[in-house]
């Protein structure tokens, strides 16, 4: 992961972490997961990081929906797989891919990752 991006995705996690309420958390968690999915790691710790969100909030189809994200995140980045711009969230389908907020593909053009809006 680039540092540029690196740097933006773990901003996005620390918002998500020093949030006081659930949905400043989710839109932050969303935005780190749409940067993260070109890299297997990120990717999964983006899920890793949604799950206890949803544990946390007692939301039981969020934490079914990112046990399955997260066993499946890290391999669909290595095979190049991940839907771009998808926020990662179980209401959207797992392999729909989105459009990407432009500040974030903004970040990822400046990273080298080509996205396509």
């Amino acid at each position: 992961m680039p540092p540029t991006v690196r740097a933006a995705f773990e901003s996005e996690l620390d918002t998500a972490h020093r949030a006081t309420d659930p949905a400043t958390s989710w839109h932050a968690l969303e935005r780190a997961h749409i940067l993260s999915q070109h890299w297997p790691w990120p990717h999964t710790r983006a899920h890793w990081h949604m799950l206890r969100l949803a544990l946390r909030t007692h939301d039981r189809p969020e934490v079914r929906g990112q046990i399955i994200r997260l066993a499946v995140a890290g391999i669909g980045s290595a095979l190049g797989r991940a839907p771009l711009g998808n926020t990662g969230r179980t209401s959207v389908g797992i392999t729909t891919p989105m459009p990407i907020p432009a500040d974030l593909a903004r970040i990822l053009a400046d990273g080298g990752i080509t996205v396509t809006r």
